[in-house]
Formats: C-alpha cells, sequence, structure tokens
C-alpha cells in the first residue's frame, strides 16, 4: 500500500534519505513500514505520525540471512549460547540465522533434542531463526518426524567432525549418507554437507602425527582440495542416483564450485556457499594467528582465493554464511594445530567482511553482494515469501551500514561470547549503524543490543512456529 492510503493506515516507522539496495539496483528511497513488514518503498513516503530514522549518507540493506551458525545449546552454553550469539549476529547486521545440530549435546538428531533446543531459543534469540535437523548413523530413522516438526533440511558430514564422544554428533558413512539421501529426497528436505573425504583426510592426519608434525602447513596439507573434490564427486553421483536435493557447505576451492556448477548445469538440484574467511584470510593467517584461524576445510593460499573471488564474480557462487564456530579460548590455546578446536568465531564480521572486500575494493554491486548474503539463502531454504529483499510486503530486516565509517575491531566491539577472531586488528572500510527486525531497531551502534528478545521460529516455505 503507497502513500495515497498512509492517513488511514499510518507507518510506524518510516527510514527516509538512504540509499536503498533493491534487488537490481541501488537508489535513494524511503521505506515505511506497517505492522513489521515493509508497506512502501518511493522516493517520498508521506511521514505523518511516524517515527522517522534518518539514513542519510548510508546505504539500506536486507538484513544478512547466515544459513551456518553453530551457537551450541543445548549443552555447551558456556561456548556460546542464543543470547550471546545473537546479539553478535544482530551487531553484524544479520536479522535471521539458520542453527546447525552440531554442536550441541544432545545433537539435533532427534525431536526431543529439538524441542529442547526450541525451548532454550524462544526468548532468547534477539532476531529470527531456523534449525537444521542432524543426518548421522543410527538416526535415519527419525528423519520424518524431524521434517514434520519443523526443521528447515538436515546437516551431514562426509568427514569426522573432531569429537569422538559417543553423545557428539558424528560423520555419515557411504552407506549412511545414501539412505539418508534417499529418505530427505522423499521428505522433500533439502542436505547440507560437509564435504572433506575422510579416508584421504584420516591418512593424512595421521600421516603428520607419526612423523610428528604439527605445525600450520601440516594442517592444510592435511586437508588438501583433493579432499573437497572427492567427497563433493560422491556426493553429487549420490544425488544423482536419489533425486535429493543438495547444498555444499563452505566450499574453499575453485575446482569444487566448477564441479558443482557443471552438475546444476546438468540438472542436479544443488547450491553451494563459501565463507567470509575463505574470501578474506589465506594459509598465512593461520600461520601467524595459529588456531584462532583454524577450520575445516582450511584457509587456502592467496592463489586459491584470488581464484574463489573470480568464481563469486562470475555468480558462480551461491551464498555466504559465516560458519560461526565458537569456542573457549583455552580450547584455541594447543601448539598442535591438530588437536586445537576448529572453527572461526566471525558471526558479527560477515557483512561487513563482504561489504569492505567485494563492493569497496572489487567493486562487486551492493546488489549482487545483498543476493549472496539475504536474496540466495531466503529464496534456497524457503523464507523468501517473508525474507531476503527489500519489497513491499516483505518482513522489515533492514541494516544500515555507513560505507565511509572506518573502524579497527577490537576485542572489547564484540558481542559473542568469547571475545576471540582472526579479524581482531583488522581495519574495515564499512560499519554496521543499526539493524532493524521487523520494524523494531534490534541493534544500534551508539545503544548496542536491545534487551527486548523477540526472534521468532521460521521454517521452510515461511512457516511460523511458535
Amino acid at each position: 500500500m503507497r502513500n495515497g492510503s498512509a492517513k488511514a493506515q499510518p507507518y510506524e516507522l518510516v527510514i527516509v534519505n538512504g540509499e536503498v539496495v533493491l534487488e537490481d539496483r541501488t537508489a535513494r528511497m524511503d521505506i515505511g513500514i506497517r505492522d513489521g513488514r515493509i508497506a512502501a518503498i518511493a522516493p517520498s513516503v508521506e511521514r505523518g505520525v511516524a517515527k522517522v530514522m534518518n539514513a542519510a549518507g548510508m546505504v539500506v540493506m536486507p538484513g544478512m540471512i547466515d544459513a551456518h551458525v553453530h551457537l551450541n545449546e543445548p549443552g555447551l552454553g558456556h561456548w556460546e549460547g542464543f543470547v550471546t550469539g545473537t546479539n553478535a549476529l544482530a551487531a553484524g547486521g544479520c536479522t535471521g540465522f539458520i542453527d546447525m545440530p552440531l554442536n550441541g549435546i544432545p545433537p539435533t538428531v532427534t525431536v526431543d533434542a529439538l524441542a529442547r533446543k526450541r525451548k532454550l531459543a524462544a526468548g532468547a534469540a534477539l532476531i529470527d531463526y531456523g534449525f537444521w535437523g542432524g543426518l548421522m548413523p543410527g538416526y535415519v530413522r527419525e528423519l520424518p518426524a524431524l521434517a514434520q516438526a519443523g526443521v528447515v533440511g538436515f546437516k551431514a558430514f562426509m568427514s569426522s567432525p573432531g569429537d569422538e564422544d559417543e553423545d557428539a554428533f558424528r560423520r555419515s558413512d557411504d552407506a549412511t549418507l545414501l539412505e539418508g539421501m534417499k529418505r530427505i529426497a522423499e521428505l522433500g528436505k533439502i542436505l547440507v554437507l560437509h564435504a572433506e573425504e575422510e579416508s584421504i583426510v584420516a591418512r593424512l592426519i595421521a600421516l603428520a602425527r607419526a612423523e610428528e608434525r604439527y605445525a600450520a602447513a601440516d594442517y592444510t596439507a592435511s586437508r588438501p582440495i583433493d579432499a573437497e573434490t572427492e567427497a563433493v564427486g560422491k556426493a553429487l553421483d549420490y544425488a544423482r542416483q536419489t533425486g535429493c536435493r543438495l547444498h555444499f557447505a563452505h566450499i574453499s576451492s575453485e575446482a569444487a564450485v566448477r564441479m558443482i556448477g557443471e552438475a546444476r548445469r546438468a540438472g542436479v538440484d544443488v547450491s553451494l556457499e563459501t565463507c567470509p574467511h575463505y574470501l578474506a584470510l589465506t594459509d598465512a593467517d593461520l600461520a601467524e594467528r595459529g588456531a584462532v584461524a583454524k577450520c575445516a576445510p582450511p584457509l587456502r593460499s592467496p592463489r586459491e582465493q584470488a581464484k574463489l573471488w573470480q568464481c563469486l564474480e562470475r555468480g558462480e557462487i551461491d551464498l555466504i554464511a559465516s560458519d560461526h564456530s565458537p569456542c573457549p579460548g583455552e580450547l584455541k590455546q594447543s601448539p598442535d594445530l591438530f588437536a586445537a578446536w576448529g572453527g572461526i568465531a566471525g558471526a558479527q564480521n560477515s557483512l561487513e567482511l563482504l561489504v569492505d572486500e567485494g563492493h569497496l575494493k572489487r567493486g562487486i554491486p551492493l546488489a549482487a553482494i545483498s543476493r549472496l548474503l539475504a536474496g540466495a539463502p531466503a529464496a534456497r531454504f524457503g523464507m523468501d515469501s517473508r525474507k531476503g529483499a527489500i519489497k513491499e510486503g516483505l518482513d522489515a530486516d533492514l541494516v544500515l551500514i555507513d560505507l565511509n565509517r572506518k573502524y579497527r575491531l577490537t576485542a572489547e566491539q564484540l558481542y559473542h561470547r568469547h571475545p576471540h577472531t582472526p579479524y581482531l586488528g583488522r581495519e574495515f572500510g564499512c560499519k554496521v549503524r543499526a539493524t532493524i527486525l521487523r520494524g523494531t531497531v534490534v541493534y544500534d551502534e551508539q545503544g548496542g543490543c536491545a534487551p527486548i528478545r523477540n526472534g521468532r521460529e521460521y521454517g521452510a516455505n515461511g512457516t511460523r512456529y511458535e
């Protein structure tokens, strides 16, 4: 509804004078918000009695939807929980996320485990959210109930997640993966894969340990690009056999991007993400900073990073997700890179990194950045009827970002529970000034995060769960 009926139904909030990132362009627009949704986008929107937010000098983008986040509840909330994790996401311009089924205890592989996670998130999450269910050995029979209970889709590992405790999430062997993909296809859901071939990784890790090689270069060499492409090829073959929709998490190499693109052109329903750390950091950062920059797949060489940027610029990467995988700082202290916890804490920095590295330094249009961060995850995971773009009728999930506000990241600025990240000390060329969820400011630079926790759960196809 546009200006003509604004007097009959006034807006609650009008954002004025901003450079608004639409799906195909950026334009100076006002945005009128009513009942938590975008009700008007026009060069001038009648303000009436609405609260007015002046976005002069700022860009207004759709809030990021981070489809790959580990918030670790239940069981490991002292690593990261829904309060601290969603504060960090909101401070980084995120208005929605999908939480992974591991590192919580128990992992989200049963309806009971989902119910425990759901109860903890309700009233604690600052922004909107969904949940991934888990596929792992012994739990294939649980997939239909989890689908019925509202998970967005399922996650599986093709290599060891690193924790062999019997209560922890475990990798799927080939038989489990194939059987699970058949069931997931029948359920009409999507499977997210960590694609590294266990036989390659396990052999190389064992060799390094036998030779007492524990340095950064040894860790990187133990998880080569061949391990990624071998797993991707196997999973694509299973997808052809089963008809299962696939999404590859944290792809780190041009070779894997190329394989996935070829399969998509041949008719496989498949997508892929990469992460900000593969675009902003290299193996030299792991060598310099240590385990704080450890992840799997590992950071690659500058040459491989340049190729990944070329893939992104050609539109061959579907979306960006943080893979925020936090832990207490002491778990990053081991001089043995193989023993230290693997996972990068980056929930707060994804949007600023992509705008800085992608738009400010490389000239990638903001509309393209917005698709990677918001539009594509919303569409791929069934939330685009409510989220993912600045468009009339969608939720008013917005972020105001200042492209002229340079700052250097310090530990004191971090909102996640443990203030370590490989981005500490990095100078950013832009700054999130405010994040708006369904018309309500949940973060602003001066006041910090809002005290009211009003995040809602959404499943696939925009289904809302209370």
